[in-house]
């Protein structure tokens, strides 16, 4: 498995097999594509036959889950594309399974996996994630398996969505012996003024490395309201942590209030919304790909949520924050905290 970003080694040629899933060729084997046959008069593809994009996606019947990918390692998921109805972004969960495990490494909502919060949708331009015009989303960040990989998408929403495109990309080769598992979370809270804080990630056990964060921040107080500061409690950090930030704006690669959105290879700030009789939304993310935050026990993630008073005093603030932490580790992990319920999850 190359290094992720080494320009260098793009040249070079390995023994690496690559493979790709999709509705076209649901199980990635050799010479699998493009073998749907349009029986139905109905398919678009009628006229021309087999081989013409008969099966370009697949349904996600309501209440149900299906299988994305059920691979055989070792090999390493190396991009995922998915597009679909923009009402799926909190109401499907994604999840992801290394080496057959029984607990899931990844368990997110499908758009916030994608750095899309708050059910909506917009873009992103960053190295890990792209979301382009009209909801085409993107990962690239690198998924080594050694046994098995397996990813799910759940649909919890009431009705059916019938048009759900995927294509997961993924090379077949061996994975060096220190590469740590891919790991997402996804946390919803509601600040209050006596501890303004967001836990992004907690109960972290064993060796690895934070690698990203996304915050989607509803502001439910006028003002100002990203004074607040990101700390990372690592391998033993009780009271004080050993990374403090100086600002949530700082954190996310701007300043000053942040001012306009953006959207960088690894931060960006890319939405502000405020339309009428809607409270203020924001979106931010974070990747530290090219400075991980190394541990080797445990580690603790937490936001302040922060505002001014009109004395010049910081205010603490009620605020309703949602957020993805993104790392690598080794396994086994800790068993993730259970996901809110789908009411728990709606946009307000």
């Amino acid at each position: 498995m190359n290094d992720f970003l080494n320009l260098a080694s793009l040249p070079l040629i390995t023994s690496a097999q690559t493979r790709s899933i999709s509705a076209e060729n649901s199980t990635g084997e050799k010479s699998g594509g493009a073998r749907a046959v349009p029986e139905d008069a109905k398919n678009a593809a009628f006229h021309l036959g087999k081989g013409w994009k008969v099966r370009p996606c697949i349904a996600l019947p309501s209440q149900q889950t299906a299988t994305l990918a059920d691979i055989a390692g070792p090999g390493v998921i190396q991009h995922i594309w998915i597009t679909t109805d923009v009402k799926a972004y909190r109401d499907c969960i994604l999840r992801f399974y290394w080496d057959e495990e029984t607990e899931p490494s990844v368990e997110v909502p499908l758009g916030d996996f994608f750095a899309l919060g708050h059910g909506l949708r917009y873009n992103i331009n960053s190295l890990m994630v792209a979301v382009n015009p009209s909801g085409g989303c993107n990962c690239y960040w690198p998924m080594p398996f050694r046994r098995h990989a397996r990813v799910t998408v759940e649909n919890q929403h009431v009705e059916e969505f019938p048009h759900f495109f995927y294509q997961i990309t993924y090379a077949l080769d061996e994975v060096p012996e220190n590469a740590g598992y891919f790991h997402a979370q996804w946390r919803r809270s509601m600040t209050w003024r006596e501890h303004p804080e967001h836990v992004i990630l907690d109960n972290v056990r064993g060796r690895g490395h934070y690698a990203g964060t996304f915050l989607a921040w509803e502001q439910l107080s006028n003002g100002w309201w990203g004074e607040g500061e990101v700390k990372f409690f690592i391998d033993g950090d009780d009271e004080y942590p050993t990374i403090c930030g100086t600002g949530t704006e700082d954190y996310f690669g701007g300043a000053w209030c942040f001012g306009e959105t953006y959207s960088t290879p690894f931060l960006g700030y890319p939405l502000w919304r405020k339309e009428a009789n809607e409270i203020p939304k924001h979106a931010m993310y974070r990747w530290h790909v090219p400075d991980p935050i190394r541990f080797s026990q445990d580690l603790r993630v937490t936001v302040q949520a922060l505002g001014w008073w009109p004395t010049r005093k910081y205010q603490p603030l009620t605020d309703d924050i949602s957020s993805v932490a993104y790392w690598y580790q080794t396994e086994p992990h800790a068993t993730f905290p259970p996901l809110p319920e789908r009411e728990m999850r709606f946009p307000r």
